[in-house]
């Protein structure tokens, strides 16, 4: 896998014929949009026709997307029928998806949120009597007295626009590097898909993807590796 990572500076956790599991850095986009910015989309086409020399256009199915500042793990389809099949485990929630956030505050160990979520016209999410149910669960891995805040693992239960950011800042508990509903800090936001778990849409296999984001910004203020077991052993 070392040529494709150079190729791209791609970070590639798993691929067949049929999917590729790669890291979305973050403040990358998921795909394209009127920015023309770069995208974890145009990067993981690259890599295709790069390393198995594709010629024209190669195909590549997004299932879902993370937020523009957000980064972790997500999985692309390689054909047609691949995206098809992990769209329709995507959108019965047949996937675990779970995050690791910094938020300020200290928290309870464990936890779950319940709310409507809906968009206001300018694209931010707000709790609301008209919106979507929206779940999550949480739980508190480590608290950080010196700087006031939490470490913290989410589970989500469904997939709202910002939920896990706007459902923590309602309560009180911003996640650090928010620019949108914390404080404008111009820090990097402290949110990353660390896990992802799903079937695999040809050989049925469950596959299970785990990663934890890079040390940087308020990231460096909890000793990530330390946490590992601990997160690991979570039954969110």
């Amino acid at each position: 896998m070392e040529d494709g990572k150079k190729m791209n500076k791609l970070n590639v956790l798993y691929e067949d014929n049929h999917i590729i599991v790669v890291i979305k850095p973050f403040n990358i986009l998921s795909q394209g949009d009127s920015t023309g910015d770069k995208s974890i989309y145009d990067m993981v086409k690259e890599y295709i026709k790069e390393k198995y020399n594709k010629p024209g256009n190669v195909y590549l199915g997004l299932v879902h997307r993370l937020d523009r500042p957000v980064g972790g793990i997500m999985v692309f389809a390689r054909t047609s029928k691949a995206a098809a099949r992990l769209s329709k485990l995507f959108s019965q929630h047949d996937v675990d998806k779970r995050y690791l956030a910094i938020v300020k505050g200290k928290i309870n160990s464990r936890g779950e949120m319940f709310d409507k979520i809906e968009k206001d016209r300018n694209g931010n999410a707000v709790i609301g009597p008209k919106g979507k149910d929206s779940l999550l669960k949480y739980e508190c891995i480590e608290y950080n007295e010196k700087n006031d805040c939490s470490l913290v693992a989410i589970k989500l239960m469904s997939g709202r626009h910002h939920q896990i950011r706007i459902q923590f800042a309602s309560r009180g508990h911003y996640l650090l590097g928010d620019q949108r509903y914390g404080i404008e800090d111009n820090q990097q936001i402290c949110l990353f898909s660390y896990y992802l778990s799903f079937i695999h849409p040809v050989s049925k296999e469950r596959l299970n993807f785990f990663e934890l984001p890079p040390q940087i910004s308020y990231w460096t203020l909890f000793t990530l590796s330390k946490n590992v077991s601990k997160i690991k052993r979570l039954h969110l």
